[in-house]
């Protein structure tokens, strides 16, 4: 063993990587493909505190050479997973095409976290691809889901970004660069499609057990475990759709593969967040139809969800019939649990304790009002809360005034008062968001070697929820132009 691999096991790693021992029908060994230069760019120390990783005494050499898969720790065991999706509809076999999965770190509680290489080169599944990844997109990912975690959305996390010192061929030379990624779990709805399609009931119930026991297993004991494990599914998928409209996140590629079982947010391609509420609202450069608008988002989830029902039905029921039916009955519980739960979010956006007959009128008419007039969807919050910002004047239309009123009438019910209402505003509705253009900003400069713009907003979106000196500049939208912004898948 060289000093280096001494070194980077100094870190205090733990795995026990369960899902390598799963049958081969589900992945195959792969180690990174490495890399001409790493160098390491930026690394997340409160994530490594939370992982009870420690990478103080190693060399900023050797953590450049573990962070781009050079040199993999003790215990690791790389391998590429295979899995399935709906892309914007059609059905298409896939892969880890430019990720290998290290490892799983163990913590000593317990819990447990896949360590992924994403832009670690190319594998069995990669097809034309060149299984690389662009500086600009990783840090994107970076970014935004430490963002999120902060917001308090489920989601995967970023521990560190290394450049690869080589270029990725796009619409031009990009500087090369990988991430490491974090999750609960990197199986998607597409894993189980890829076992239904690929017709080996062996491997299905294979793959359907190591989902309970590593993660359900409060439902072990369950008289119908596909049943309730469909249902819990819906509801930790409803959860995670209901955060992305409160803090007006726009996923951007809903496909059937990048839905989590574990319902967190899985990958930040054409990702961004709403300024001007519009429910029609589309930033993937790929997606022409908005399918995967902001409005349409509960509904991609149904639609995926149903395609998850559709893989376990052997498991639901022997007979066909009897499944379909089950299963149906399930899924169509979506729109009336979104429902209500969609509202309760909205209520907590207001301020309003308890329920009023009229609180859904009341909501929408916001909510109108907000597309009618190009309002601000994070700063009309912020107003409501009194957090006052540079430009106010929106505020003092007629319509919205009086709005206001009904608003504020509505407050003083169930015993509500200013401190009350104001703590549970502030507990939900972020001032401060990743700003698309505050992102491309410092994507910008970090393409150019200058990493101080993104540290500083990386800084500010530590903190969402408070309102702290120096922020102005992070909380408007951005600059009125004639052109549409824009995102990329990055592959």
């Amino acid at each position: 063993m060289t000093n280096s691999n001494i070194d980077i096991n100094k870190a205090g790693w733990s795995f026990d990587n369960t899902y390598a021992r799963l049958p081969n029908d589900l992945l195959v060994k792969q180690n990174p493909i490495p890399v001409k230069s790493p160098e390491l760019i930026i690394l997340n120390k409160d994530l490594s505190n939370d992982l009870n990783l420690n990478f103080t005494n190693i060399e900023k050499e050797n953590l450049s050479q573990l962070f781009s898969g050079n040199l993999l720790p003790t215990g690791s065991e790389s391998i590429a997973q295979a899995y399935a999706g709906h892309q914007f509809g059609h059905f298409t076999m896939l892969g880890d095409g430019r990720a290998v999965l290290m490892g799983e770190h163990v913590l000593k509680n317990g819990d447990r976290y896949d360590i992924q290489f994403k832009g670690s080169g190319k594998t069995p599944f990669s097809r034309s691809g060149d299984g690389r990844a662009a500086l600009g997109p990783m840090l994107r990912e970076y970014i935004v889901s430490e963002a999120m975690h902060e917001l308090g959305v489920n989601t995967t996390r970023s521990l560190a970004v290394v450049k690869t010192g080589e270029n990725v061929i796009r619409e031009t030379h990009l500087p090369g660069a990988v991430l490491t990624r974090i999750a609960t779990s990197h199986i998607r709805v597409g894993t189980f499609q890829y076992i239904a399609a690929t017709q080996k009931e062996q491997n299905l119930k294979i793959l359907f057990d190591y989902v309970i026991n590593r993660h359900y297993p409060n439902i072990k004991n369950s008289k119908n475990q596909a049943l309730d494990l469909l249902k819990t599914i819906i509801n930790v998928q409803i959860n995670l759709v209901i955060s992305w409209m409160r803090v007006g996140f726009i996923h951007g590629v809903m496909n059937t593969d990048n839905v989590s079982i574990c319902g967190e947010t899985i990958d930040y391609g054409p990702c961004a967040f709403m300024d001007t509420y519009s429910p029609e609202t589309v930033f993937s450069s790929i997606d022409h139809q908005g399918r995967y608008s902001f409005s349409n988002q509960p509904k991609i989830i149904k639609w995926n969800l149903a395609r998850f029902a559709e893989c376990i039905l052997t498991l639901i029921d022997d007979d066909k019939d009897r499944a379909i039916e089950i299963a149906s009955e399930a899924i169509n519980s979506f729109e009336n649990i979104y429902e209500e739960k969609w509202l309760n979010m909205m209520r907590d956006k207001l301020g309003l304790f308890g329920e009023d007959i009229n609180d859904q009128i009341l909501i929408m008419e916001l909510l109108t009002w907000m597309h009618k007039n190009k309002a601000d969807y994070t700063n009309t919050f912020c107003f409501l809360m009194n957090e006052k910002f540079s430009d106010n004047k929106i505020y003092n239309d007629k319509n919205f005034l009086i709005w206001k009123e009904k608003w504020e009438y509505r407050l003083k019910l169930n015993n509500n008062s200013p401190e009350k209402y104001l703590k549970l505003m502030h507990s939900v509705n972020p001032i401060i968001i990743p700003r698309n253009h505050k992102v491309e900003e410092a994507l910008t400069a970090a393409n150019n070697g200058d990493l101080e713009i993104m540290n500083k907003l990386l800084t500010v979106l530590n903190r969402p929820y408070e309102n702290h000196s120096s922020i102005i500049d992070f909380q408007s939208p951005a600059p009125s132009t004639n052109k549409a912004y824009q995102t990329f898948c990055g592959t």
